[in-house]
């Protein structure tokens, strides 16, 4: 069965040369012409979303917000594909929780390629034994269910968040390298900045509570969890 795609952008033109390049690579394609139009479907049925950032009153930082908000399209792999690229922009667009950020002009092929990437990426079975649970004391992640326990209460995390968690918490006492964590979090990426895992371990601190205190910067080099 091939892969569903959504494109959502407010240029026909250019949504029927996606259409036609990537129906002819394989994949079954829908395009939506506003975010309004985007949202009147069933979203959770896409493997991935190529969205825009400049729509109509509803933006395309507002149609991802709304996805990873709702439990049934929180993963569904989103890529941006925009004019806007400053690094506030893409800081903010992976921040949302996107899977990658292309900025525009950019060729079919590098689209392509980013698309195989992160569909392989959202497609790839978790590096550790599903039945594992990791944690410390009252804080705990359950990779196989995407699971994020404090104190017994449920904690929604996003991708990235998650992931940065579970290596955290997978290796006790030992610090990452932004370097690292952007080579494993971000693995096929190229826009990604050092930003973005600080932002992302900034957001995972307040959302675990006390636990928070336990993910510690090093000077220079990145994040542990520390016990």
């Amino acid at each position: 069965m091939s892969e569903k795609i959504l494109i959502v952008d407010d240029e026909e033109t250019l949504c029927d040369v996606l259409r036609f390049n990537l129906e002819a690579e394989g994949y079954e394609v829908v395009a939506a012409y506003s975010a309004e139009e985007a949202l009147a479907m069933n979203l959770a049925e896409f493997d991935l979303v190529l969205l825009d950032i400049m729509l109509g009153e509803i933006s395309g930082m507002q149609l991802a917000r709304i996805l990873r908000a709702n439990p049934a399209t929180a993963g569904v792999p989103v890529i941006f594909c925009t004019a806007r690229d400053t690094e506030d922009d893409k800081v903010e667009g992976l921040d949302i929780g996107a899977d990658d950020y292309i900025t525009k002009p950019y060729s079919l092929r590098e689209v392509l390629a980013r698309i195989k990437a992160v569909l392989r990426r959202a497609g790839r079975t978790s590096e550790m034994a599903e039945s594992d649970r990791l944690g410390y004391e009252g804080l705990s992640v359950i990779p196989s269910r995407k699971l994020c326990i404090v104190d017994g209460e449920e904690v929604k995390l996003p991708r990235k968040e998650f992931e940065i968690l579970c290596r955290l918490l997978g290796n006790i006492g030992r610090v990452f390298t932004r370097e690292e964590l952007l080579r494993d979090i971000w693995p096929d990426e190229t826009v990604v900045l050092d930003r973005v895992v600080d932002v992302n371990v900034a957001r995972i601190r307040q959302k675990i509570g006390h636990y928070g205190s336990h993910i510690k910067a090093r000077s220079g080099y990145g994040y542990g969890f520390i016990g």
